[in-house]
């Protein structure tokens, strides 16, 4: 891995680059940058997430899962270079069965809402998303490794059901969506 930054205000990318991992430069807009800014983002929203107060369980996955994230940064900013292996991924199927375990199967869809800790979980689960769609992006003019994708893949399915576990440790449910709430009734 590069070294690590001694000074944060380098001036060095006020041309618009920034530097790899490799010590080589791209532009801030490029498709390898918006992945790796994509995957801090969900960090740092998964961050805000263990601001609040969480079952000790659940604080200890996201723990793991932020410095797994980290991991995936450190693979997305040397091309080339292999940080996530399929360990990760399949400790993130394990977490999913295991909190899966205890939920009442869907009926409908749900609205992200119920619980503040709840809702946190949902937008990290819509940031865990984008920075999918980025990592395959990025993957559809460079080579990138499947076991990046395939973790951001399961972290949004595991946010989404720790978002369900979170209302319920709250004491409360799904929030269900009602198709058609706010349509007019029709006229007969």
């Amino acid at each position: 891995m590069g070294n690590r930054l001694s000074q944060i205000a380098t001036r060095t990318g006020d041309d618009g680059t920034t530097g790899l991992g490799d010590g080589t430069r791209t532009s801030k807009d490029s498709l390898r940058i918006a992945a790796l800014g994509d995957v801090d983002e969900l960090n740092s929203q998964i961050g805000v997430l263990l601001a609040e107060a969480l079952p000790d369980e659940i604080r200890e996955a996201l723990l793991d899962i932020q410095h797994d994230l980290f991991d995936l940064g450190g693979e997305l900013c040397i091309p080339g270079y292999e940080n996530v292996d399929d360990s990760q991924v399949t400790r993130l199927d394990d977490l999913l069965a295991h909190f899966n375990a205890a939920l009442p199967r869907l009926q409908e869809f749900i609205l992200p809402g119920g619980s503040r800790p709840a809702a946190i979980a949902h937008v990290a689960r819509t940031v865990a998303r984008r920075a999918e769609r980025a990592i395959v992006a990025l993957g559809a003019n460079e080579p990138v490794r499947p076991a990046c994708r395939q973790y951001v893949n399961r972290l949004s399915d595991l946010l989404f059901v720790l978002a369900r576990v979170l209302n319920r440790s709250a004491g409360g449910a799904d929030v269900l969506w009602q198709q058609g709430r706010n349509k007019a009734p029709k006229a007969e």
